[in-house]
Parts: C-alpha cells; sequence; structure tokens
C-alpha cells in the first residue's frame, strides 16, 4: 500500500479556526479543483471501518468505499487529486468537517438528528449494534452485572448516552471510565482497569481481532442500540453528497459493496490477517435494500 500524506495536527487545530461561513463558500467539487487535494478524515481504531496500519497507512471498509468516491470525485472535475490523510478523533471529527479542514470523514460515526445540524450524511453503508466485550474469563454476560464494576466507553461517542440511560434503567450503578479514543478504551479493558468496554459491536470485534491474545475477550449482553453508521461531509455540500450517494448506489448495484464487506468483515484483514468475523446483518441488509440517510432516530422506533 502506498505511503498516505498526513496533514500535520497542529495544521488541523490552526484550521479549526476558519469560520464556517468560508469553509461552506464553495462545495467539495470546487474546492479541490482549484486546491488540486482533498482531505480525508481517517481513525486509528474504529475496527474495520477504518484503523491504522502504521507509518501513515490506513485501511478498512469505510476507508476503501472512501477511495471509491475520492476517484468519482478526480472523474467529476477532470484532475487527478493529491489526498491528504487527517486521523480524527470522536472529540473533534465534527468540527473538522464543520469548517472544511476535512473534506469527507471516514470512520465509524453513527447519524444522528443532533449531528445531522452540523453534518451531512451519505447514505447508510453499516448499520450497528452496540454492545460491550468483557475478559473471556469474567463471568459477565450482561449489563446488570456490572453493578460497581468499572465501565469504558469512548469519549465523544453515542454509547455514552446509551450507557446512561441503561444504567438508569436497570437501576445499576457502575463506574463511568472515559478513553480518548477506541485504543485506548480496549487498552483500558485488556490491562484490567476496566471490567466491560461498551461499544460498537464493530469497533469491539475488531480490537479483539487485533489483541494479542483475542481469545482472551468475547462480546456479551443485551443490544444496546441499533444505529446506522455513515460517511460524514460538509452540510449543504449538495453536489458532492449527491456524487457520494451515487457512488454507494453503484457499488450495491455492482455487487462490489456486498464484496468489501466480506473483504473486511468476514476475510483475515492486515496487518495480522485475523479475521473480524461479523457476517452481514439482516439490518445493514435492508439499509442497502432502501438507501437512505435516516438518522439513527428513526431505527429506533422500529
Amino acid at each position: 500500500m502506498k505511503k498516505h500524506l498526513l496533514v500535520p495536527l497542529t495544521m488541523a487545530l490552526l484550521c479549526m479556526g476558519i469560520s464556517n461561513a468560508s469553509a461552506e463558500s464553495a462545495d467539495t467539487l470546487e474546492k479541490s479543483k482549484a486546491s488540486g487535494f482533498v482531505t480525508m478524515g481517517v481513525r486509528d481504531s474504529s475496527g474495520a471501518l477504518s484503523y491504522t496500519l502504521g507509518d501513515g497507512n490506513y485501511a478498512g471498509y469505510h476507508y476503501e468505499i472512501c477511495q471509491r468516491i475520492i476517484a468519482n470525485l478526480e472523474k467529476a472535475i477532470g484532475k487527478k487529486l493529491e489526498i491528504k490523510y487527517l486521523p480524527v478523533t470522536s472529540q473533534n471529527r465534527l468540527p473538522l468537517v464543520q469548517n472544511g479542514t476535512v473534506d469527507i470523514e471516514c470512520g465509524s460515526t453513527t447519524n444522528n438528528l443532533a449531528r445531522q445540524k452540523d453534518v451531512a450524511f451519505v447514505v447508510t453503508t453499516y448499520v450497528e449494534e452496540v454492545r460491550m466485550a468483557v475478559k473471556a474469563n469474567s463471568g459477565i454476560t450482561s449489563i446488570d452485572q456490572l453493578n460497581g464494576r468499572n465501565v469504558v466507553t469512548t469519549t465523544g461517542t453515542t454509547s455514552v448516552q446509551h450507557l446512561r440511560k441503561h444504567e438508569r434503567a436497570a437501576n445499576i450503578d457502575f463506574k463511568e471510565i472515559y478513553a480518548k479514543d477506541h485504543a485506548e478504551s480496549f487498552l483500558m479493558l485488556e490491562s484490567g482497569r476496566a471490567d466491560a468496554f461498551v461499544m460498537d459491536g464493530q469497533i469491539l470485534a475488531g480490537n479483539i481481532a487485533n489483541a494479542k491474545n483475542p481469545a482472551d475477550f468475547k462480546i456479551v449482553g443485551e443490544v444496546l442500540s441499533v444505529e446506522p453508521i455513515a460517511i460524514m461531509v460538509r452540510k449543504d455540500d449538495v453536489a458532492f453528497k449527491k456524487l457520494a450517494d451515487n457512488t454507494v448506489r453503484d457499488l450495491v448495484k455492482s455487487g462490489d459493496l456486498a464484496k468489501l464487506y466480506d473483504k473486511w468483515f468476514m476475510q483475515p484483514i492486515p496487518p495480522k490477517n485475523t479475521r473480524v468475523g461479523l457476517p452481514l446483518s439482516e439490518t445493514t441488509k435492508a439499509a442497502w435494500a432502501n438507501l437512505n440517510d435516516k438518522p439513527a432516530e428513526d431505527y429506533a422506533k422500529k
């Protein structure tokens, strides 16, 4: 794989001073044609959706879909683009899309009504189930068994709200721990600082697959939430969203999206050639059959 060009974090933080008005004054097609580059937001440890291979290289299901979208962007503007890769976190991904620092975010973001006020989402490519990972020998099988225990989740994710909601509903009391990213959350579970890691199932599975001893962990408990996961673009960036939506539609129609899913979730993946092992769910199949950008709140009504 080619070594990627990373945007320095300091530069990204400086760019956060850009006003929304200036960021939205030109759509991504116009902006990239004029500048000669496009900036992709990537994640270091978002399971099989987007993760680092080290040395500035990234991979994953959403990462590869975004590569297809950018290839179509190049066709649309009639020129080859330099792709700049900016690692983003759960905390800064939305503002970096809003202010124009990132043109397309290819991680593991839940599409919900609150976020739709600030950004736009490409049609849903993956439907997630939020669950928890524990050590295999812990004896924990349900969230109701977490009373008095340490539970970690990643700051800036929707799992935080689901965790608190269930805590109140079940009338249990556990200590919430917040990590800066998914890798740190899993490390807390691995090192014994947390008894459970609550997060999107595929992120849990991806981190387990890349653990030193994958058999030491398992995903257990009830499904806390079913959520549409989608690629983010700037709000009101109509032309680019249409191009991205059409790219996904073409991938579904050709059968390539199913092949990409199989590649990243069912086959051995780099760097350790381990399998995530999450078969295509009925909810994701349904999302592909009726492509849309509906928020998580619509799924909760079902």
